[in-house]
């Protein structure tokens, strides 16, 4: 659930053809009953459920479309379009039976061809997905028609209306929490272009609880209430999401009440803890989500080099970055899978300790003393959030003073900074990488193995991969703990990248608003939701 997707700018209207949702909306007044108002921090990086890959937008959009599972707040795979699913005796064919009154945002009923429909275009080579193969590839034929070797993805077969049946080429203990994806959302082919980006509100027809009604660019997006949602009529009657990428702004909207949710900044929490008016409406999260720095050896040679990039390890103080500068509102990450997940934040791992002596004499004896001969080096991170400029500029900061190497800094706007990493470009950054799913697999093998569809940064070894691959056809997650605990001592060791911390959401939430669902992913789809 990171973050990729190239983006359009979107045309703001009504949705008033026959494939769009009825109705219209006007900016509520502030407090206005049944209206919940929280900040997206960017524009939306798609409208396309099959190419979103930023956790903002995915926030958005799973409000729209659904696919035949998501997430409980137990943190399990249940059924959203499926009623029930059997499980063939070789754990490779899975048959899901469809809810008889799921229909589309158009009113027409959701059928098994809608769902074989909706993978065929997921796996369209013309659509291009950025996504659909780290997620759907176990599906038998997804990738063969995904490059072009295939017309259809033969393992998506239609039963009959109400029956669908999804083989995969090996039992996956995980294969359920891939389906959560909004990759595999179910569409109407009457609506949906099939090798085109949606670009219209008037094409965003999913089944969710809420249809999105108008997108202005910069402003705010305006989603109404889906009365016909098959698992009963939402309680709210609108959401309205605005674009403001601005920190301070946000908090100033809050305490005025113009908006009824804000994630807070780190550096903003010991204030508000103090204020009497608003020190009761924190809320903290804790999400598996791990902030890092990535060194990407494809792009810059020095990081090819172990040492060099053990060196960089040793030479970033966590301990003060997230307890000091950031106030201690983090866990200092040591490891690679985070807490929530099976096996994640182990105490006793093999993670480089801060050290700045050996770190300066780890980069000496790769050949750079004291920095000398080191390519010029820039730390990228995304603009606009400030925790995150905090820790790169003191990422920066100590590697330049502890290793003498001179490292600029440059912020980047969401969506350059998202293509540019898609493309394995980014040499030096500062990223953060969300769990989709709750298995250690997501983190190591997805992330990090060479087959890994978030390997970016080229690491390859093949001791890792073994140990992963291992683990990952293990039908039980407790018997492949040990293999991913070795697995993960053994990236740590090699320095691919340098874990910073887990994170935990501070979030300002009006008392006005009740009937927040949660999961570790983040706030479940609001159909309980009501704003006072």
């Amino acid at each position: 659930m990171r973050a990729v997707g190239l983006a359009l700018l979107f045309v703001a209207f009504f949705a008033t053809v026959s494939c769009g949702p009825s109705g219209g909306s006007s900016v509520a007044k502030s407090g206005e009953p049944g209206v919940f108002r929280y900040p997206i921090f960017a524009n939306p990086t798609t409208m396309d459920p099959q190419k979103v890959q930023d956790g903002d937008t995915i926030d958005m959009l799973q409000q729209v479309y659904e696919g035949l599972v998501g997430w409980s707040p137990e943190n399990k795979p249940v059924g959203y379009l499926a009623e029930k699913w059997d499980m063939s005796a070789d754990g490779k064919t899975y048959t899901f039976t469809l809810k008889a009154n799921a229909k589309f945002h158009n009113g027409r009923k959701v059928t098994a061809d809608d769902v074989k429909w909706s993978f065929e275009r997921s796996a369209n080579p013309k659509l291009a997905s950025p996504v659909s193969t780290a997620y759907l590839s176990d599906i038998v034929g997804f990738e063969d028609k995904f490059n072009g070797k295939a017309s259809e993805v033969s393992g998506v077969k239609v039963i009959d209306p109400e029956h669908v049946s999804i083989t995969i080429k090996a039992p996956a203990r995980f294969f359920l929490g891939k389906l959560t994806y909004l990759a595999a959302a179910v569409l109407p082919k009457e609506c949906f272009p099939a090798d085109q980006e949606v670009s219209d509100v008037k094409d965003m027809i999913g089944t969710g609880p809420f249809k999105i009604v108008s997108y202005q660019p910069n402003q705010v997006i305006i989603l109404e209430a889906n009365p016909d949602y098959h698992d009963g009529a939402p309680k709210l009657k609108r959401i309205e999401r605005y674009v403001l990428g601005d920190a301070y702004t946000r908090l100033a909207k809050f305490k005025k009440g113009e908006i009824d949710l804000c994630q807070l900044q780190r550096q903003d929490v010991p204030a508000i803890q103090k204020d009497p008016k608003f020190k009761d409406q924190i809320h903290f999260y804790p999400r598996p989500s791990i902030y890092y720095v990535g060194m990407n050896q494809l792009m810059y040679e020095p990081f090819k080099n172990k040492k060099v990039r053990a060196a960089f390890a040793m030479a970033i103080d966590k301990d003060r970055i997230v307890n000091q500068i950031m106030g201690g509102i983090n866990t200092v990450a040591n490891s690679i899978v985070p807490p929530g997940v099976p096996g994640g934040d182990r105490k006793d791992s093999q993670a480089y300790k801060f050290d700045p002596a050996a770190a300066k004499q780890m980069l000496a004896d790769a050949g750079y003393p004291d920095g000398k001969g080191m390519p010029p080096l820039t730390l990228t991170f995304r603009e606009d959030q400030p925790d995150v400029k905090i820790v790169a500029d003191a990422v920066a900061s100590q590697i330049r003073a502890n290793l003498g190497v001179e490292v600029k800094e440059q912020s980047m706007e969401w969506l350059a900074y998202l293509d540019k990493f898609n493309k394995k470009q980014q040499t030096f950054y500062h990223m953060r990488w969300a769990a989709d799913y709750v298995d250690p697999e997501n983190f190591l093998s997805h992330m990090l193995a060479t087959w890994g569809p978030e390997n970016k940064l080229g690491y390859d070894n093949p001791e890792f991969d073994a140990l992963c691959k291992e683990a990952d056809a293990m039908p039980e997650l407790e018997k492949a703990l040990p293999l991913y605990a070795k697995a993960e001592d053994i990236v740590l060791q090699d320095a691919a990248w340098v874990p910073i911390y887990f994170q935990r959401d501070a979030e300002l939430i009006s008392p006005r608003i009740k009937g927040l669902r949660e999961s570790l992913f983040g706030h479940l789809p609001h159909t309980t939701v009501t704003a006072d």
